[in-house]
C-alpha cells in the first residue's frame, strides 16, 4: 500500500460510516475529552484526544507494522488538524 492509498482509506474513515455512526468529530472528541478530564483530573481538549488516539496507533506500530494502524494514524492526524482549525 502506498502513501496515497493510506490517505484515501483514512479519508473514507473520516467522512464515511464513522461520521454516521459516531456523529460530528468535534462533538465526539468534546465528549471524550470531558470524560477523560474527569478520570485524569486534568482538563483536556478535543485536539488532545485526537493526538492521544494517534499516539495509541504509534504504540501499536511499535509492536507490529499493520496497515490498519497507519490508516488510523493518518485519520487521527487529519482529525486533529481539523479540530485545531475549528477551534480558531
Amino acid at each position: 500500500m502506498i502513501s496515497q492509498d493510506i490517505l484515501e482509506e483514512a479519508n473514507k474513515l473520516i467522512g464515511g460510516d464513522r461520521n454516521d455512526d459516531y456523529g460530528d468529530k468535534l462533538t465526539n472528541h468534546e465528549n471524550i475529552a470531558a470524560l477523560w478530564s474527569i478520570f485524569l483530573r486534568k482538563k483536556l481538549t478535543p485536539h488532545d484526544v485526537a493526538m492521544c488516539m494517534a499516539l495509541v496507533k504509534v504504540a501499536r506500530l511499535m509492536h507490529a507494522h499493520k496497515t490498519d494502524s497507519y490508516i488510523d494514524l493518518a485519520a487521527y492526524a487529519a482529525i486533529a488538524g481539523e479540530l485545531n482549525e475549528r477551534d480558531k
